[in-house]
Formats: structure tokens, C-alpha cells, sequence
């Protein structure tokens, strides 16, 4: 039984095989002809929805919904919907004023009553032999879509109200969690993107408490936990595991087999990373069968979870998820069918990059995963904006997205290793780190006074 393998892993014992865990968040509406707005509003849709991926890609654990919005709407943030992408965060309750909140969610908030009984309709279908996950979005990014960029000079200026912030929206993640975990949920896994985009000092100063208290809750309740990070949390890794989670999620950006080393000393599990553009959504089936080879080869055996690096694009090809399921079903097998396997030639787009030495303006480019879907990306973006009418005599900006063909080739011909990254004028000024308003604003007034 898929479930009780991945059991096994979360308790960290040698299982039979790794487990297989698709993250088909808003990519469940694609296999049923629904849109992300659709499943993310309606019981019967998202239901249909998540038993279709059931049936189609085995999974011994599959979440119910990939929403880090949920929280953050029942809170006073407005939201802004989309087709093929969760929807994103536009209005902040706390932007421009220092304040705690007091509201804690109720069962019969916001979009609350419709997920918790889907979760308890999905458990009765499928719950004896798959392990649910319910996700709650994680008090750093919480505070983030509460207060807005706000929070990045805050965590330079002013580090009690960030603390005291934070842990108001780990409150706010507990009692969402004992919700999931009362409608039957298996695992909890806090979803905090914007964790990789600060330093891990800052992160045991004013985040590690209200992790740690999250965890120690799900614990206390008898369920397993996940802390899923996306982008470059390398440097975040071992932070993250002095907080107690049973496991660690991590996307492409990170290595997995450094990381591994990390989490093994620690007795954690860690699940990854299939990448979710250049393999899922672009690749072959061949691709994504040697990618979770890859992935068993480098860093299998006990604490590994094989898992799609985040929540999977909308439009990723059914058969390449369905040949990742049957790579880590039947490895042997795989490897068989792969032995003449050659990796398909990089589609040849030309790209033309700017003479960055002969420029009328400061040129920022931000290089991103996707906006409209990854939170750590959206404040990146959101920094530019909030300051463009402050620098837009000397400075002009634009972005590029990890999901469109002709951005990925821009991307690598810059040799960008990470995302999301900000380049000013050709050279790489954050990669991973999300500046706060003076702080960019002095980058890109320095750039203006260089050239």
C-alpha cells in the first residue's frame, strides 16, 4: 500500500521503494477540463479533479489543495484569479501600518467550509491507500501577503515587529492545521517560499520560534509534517531542520544530494525535486524517466520522497507525469527502457542580449519561475514595481519567466543559476534574496552614477 510506504519514509524507516508524491495542485482542473479558478472554488470540481489524479498518476500521497492564498484571503487580502495558476495576492492589510492582527480563522471562513469537506469526501474515496496532504502557507510568507514588501526593511529595521508578526500567522497556521488534521489529513505541510529568500540568520532570529511551535503542534497531534521551501534554500537547509519537520520539500534550485547530507544528519526526510518546466512541462516522457533515475541515484534509500519541485504547471503533458510515476514504480524497468536514451538537443533560439555598456538607462531584469505562481517571485517583482516611480527617470525594467521557451534560452545564455535572480545592468545584484526599498533603490541609483 502506497500510504504505508511513505509512512515508513516519515518515520524514517527502509521502505520497499521511495515514494511518489505529484504535486497536482491547480494542474488536477487541467485532467478534467476544469480552470485553476474553477477547482479552487467549487467542492464537486475540485473533487472530480483530485480522483482523476488519483487514478491517473498512483500516488502513495497527493495533496487536496495547493492554495497559499486560503489563509491569507480569509485575513482581508483581495486576490487576483486566474485560468492555469492559483490566484496571487494584490491588496496587503498591513501595508503602511504596523499592526497585529487578532482574527484567528474559524471553519467557516473564506473558502474554508468547501476544502474541509472536500478533504473528508476525498478520504472516504482514496484515503485508505493514499496519504493526504493538507497545506497550509507558512507564517513567513503569511506575514509577507499580509504586510506586503514591507517586511523586507522591516526584518532590517525593526526585527521585534517581524517576530511578532510571524508569530501571529504561525497562530493563524495551527489552528488551520488542526482543521486539516481533524478532517483526516496524513501529513501537514507548511508551504513557506519565501523562507529561501533571507538569510538563515535572520530566519533563527525571528522565524525559527514560530516554525518550531508549528511543528511541535502537528507533532503533538499524531500526524506527520512537511516544511516546503521553494527556490534556493541551500543555505536554509540545516535552520530549517533545527525545527523539528519530518520532512524537507525542495524545488530544482537546490541540490540534492548536498542537501540529503544535511537532512540525514538531522534524520529527515527530504522530498524532490523534478523540475517543473524544463523536464515536466517541456520534456519527453524519456526526460522525466531519467530525471527521477537521477533522483533515486543521487540521493535514494531511506528519507527520500520523489516529488515534482513545487506546485506543477497547469499545462504539464499527462504522459510525462505518468512515465515519473512509473520510473519510481519500477525503476528496473525504467533503466531498460532508457538504455539508448539521449538527451533531446536544446531547441536553438536566438537571443540577443542588450550592450549593457551602452545603455540610456539602468536596465534591471529580473528573471523569474512564474509571477503568478511562485510567491518568492511575486515579491521579487512587487519590490521592482514599488519602486519604479521613484527610479523610473533613471531606470526601466523587465521580466523574463522560467515557463516560456524563448525566457528559458534568455536565462541560460545570462547563466543565471538561480531563481528568482535580479540582474542590474547585466551583472547578478540578488539571486535568491528579495531586497528591501532602500536597498534597491541604492543599487540602482549606484548603477546610474557608474554609467
Amino acid at each position: 500500500m502506497g500510504k504505508e510506504l511513505l509512512f515508513q519514509t516519515l518515520r524514517h524507516e527502509q521502505a520497499e521503494r521511495t515514494p511518489w508524491v505529484p504535486f497536482a495542485g491547480v494542474h488536477a482542473g487541467k485532467l478534467v477540463g476544469y480552470t485553476a479558478e474553477e477547482i479552487l472554488k467549487d467542492e464537486d470540481k475540485l473533487l472530480t479533479a483530485l480522483q482523476e489524479v488519483n487514478k491517473i498518476y498512483t500516488p502513495d500521497g497527493m495533496p487536496v489543495v495547493f492554495d497559499l492564498q486560503i489563509e491569507a484571503e480569509v485575513l482581508g487580502c483581495e486576490l487576483l484569479w486566474a485560468r492555469d495558476n492559483p490566484p496571487s495576492v494584490r491588496s496587503h492589510p498591513l501595508s503602511g501600518t504596523k499592526e497585529i492582527p487578532g482574527k484567528i480563522p474559524t471553519a467557516e471562513d473564506g473558502r474554508l467550509p468547501m476544502i474541509l469537506r472536500t478533504m473528508g469526501r476525498l478520504k472516504d474515496t482514496v484515503g485508505a491507500d493514499t496519504a493526504l496532504y493538507g497545506l497550509v502557507c507558512g507564517p513567513f510568507t503569511l506575514a509577507s501577503h499580509l504586510r506586503g514588501s514591507d517586511i523586507f526593511m522591516d526584518m532590517a529595521t525593526d526585527q521585534d515587529y517581524v517576530r511578532d508578526l510571524v508569530g501571529y500567522c504561525a497562530k493563524v497556521c495551527t489552528a488551520v492545521t488542526q482543521m486539516y488534521i481533524d478532517a483526516g489529513m496524513d501529513v501537514i505541510a507548511v508551504v513557506d517560499p519565501l523562507v529561501s529568500q533571507i538569510s538563515p540568520k535572520h530566519f533563527t532570529k525571528m522565524l525559527h520560534e514560530s516554525f518550531t511551535a508549528v511543528f511541535d503542534h502537528i507533532r503533538a497531534a499524531g500526524v506527520f509534517s512537511s516544511f516546503f521551501v521553494c527556490g534556493n534554500a541551500t543555505r536554509q537547509i540545516e535552520v530549517m531542520c533545527r525545527t523539528g519537520p519530518d520532512c524537507i520539500s525542495v524545488d530544482e534550485n537546490v541540490e540534492l544530494k548536498a542537501a540529503k547530507e544535511v537532512t540525514d544528519r538531522y534524520n529527515i526526510a527530504i522530498g524532490g525535486n523534478i523540475p517543473l518546466t524544463t523536464t515536466m512541462l517541456h520534456g519527453t516522457q524519456q526526460d522525466n524517466m531519467k530525471c527521477v533515475l537521477d533522483i533515486l541515484d543521487v540521493a535514494g534509500g531511506k528519507n527520500l520522497i520523489v516529488s515534482p519541485g513545487c506546485d506543477m504547471p497547469y499545462d504539464v503533458p499527462i504522459e510525462n507525469t505518468v512515465a515519473a510515476a512509473q520510473a519510481v514504480r519500477n525503476p528496473d524497468s525504467a533503466r531498460k527502457m532508457l538504455e539508448n536514451y539521449v538527451a533531446a538537443e536544446e531547441e536553438d533560439i536566438p537571443v540577443e542580449l542588450p550592450d549593457y555598456g551602452h545603455l540610456d538607462k539602468v536596465l534591471v531584469e529580473l528573471f523569474l519561475l512564474d509571477p503568478a505562481q511562485c510567491a518568492a517571485c511575486t515579491y521579487m517583482l512587487a519590490a521592482m514595481e514599488d519602486v519604479y516611480d521613484e527610479v523610473k527617470d533613471i531606470a526601466e525594467y523587465c521580466s523574463y519567466k522560467y515557463t516560456v521557451k524563448k525566457d528559458i534560452a534568455r536565462i541560460k545564455k545570462m547563466g543565471v543559476a538561480n531563481l528568482p535572480s535580479m540582474y542590474i545592468n547585466g551583472k547578478l545584484a540578488y539571486s535568491s534574496i528579495i531586497p528591501s526599498r532602500a536597498e534597491l533603490i541604492a543599487s540602482i541609483r549606484s548603477a546610474a552614477q557608474k554609467g
